[in-house]
């Protein structure tokens, strides 16, 4: 199962893109989930011998095959099988900061915690004002 954007199956290619922001679709009930994911994760690696930085490499995280952390989400994905959910990707992100803001944003546009029509259970975010320059990523939002 792939991740979609803006209708076409997404291939990630650019590297300065931190992650993206997603709704995933359940076809047989509607309901959705909305969430974010990290294109890549940081990995600390001891020191070089004789050394006492820690050194950190960037890898490939697991957003390929990532389908949320809702419990009950997963419920339905383990019941009904993939092919009824659809992920879309509704917000690429150049920093983390702009992704927490632009999922926060949704979820409260959508009201994801005051009806059933989404499995969100929670609205979690820390955000600042460095680094918001929301620009394109905003306008599918």
């Amino acid at each position: 199962m792939s991740w979609y954007y803006r209708g076409e199956e997404y291939i990630h290619t650019d590297t300065q893109l931190v992650g993206f922001v997603y709704i995933i679709t359940n076809f047989q009930n509607g309901r959705k989930y909305i969430g974010q994911k990290t294109f890549y994760s940081t990995k600390k690696l001891p020191p070089l011998k004789g050394k006492k930085n820690k050194r950190h490499r960037r890898e490939d995280s697991n957003w390929r095959t990532y389908w949320g952390s809702s419990s009950a989400l997963h419920l339905d994905i383990d019941t009904q099988g993939k092919r009824d959910f659809h992920r879309e990707i509704i917000a690429l992100c150049v920093n983390k900061n702009q992704m927490n803001y632009i999922e926060a944003k949704t979820q409260f546009d959508h009201n994801v915690l005051l009806t059933d029509d989404y499995y969100n259970g929670i609205i979690n975010c820390r955000i600042s004002a460095r680094g918001l320059d929301l620009g394109e990523s905003n306008e599918n939002v």
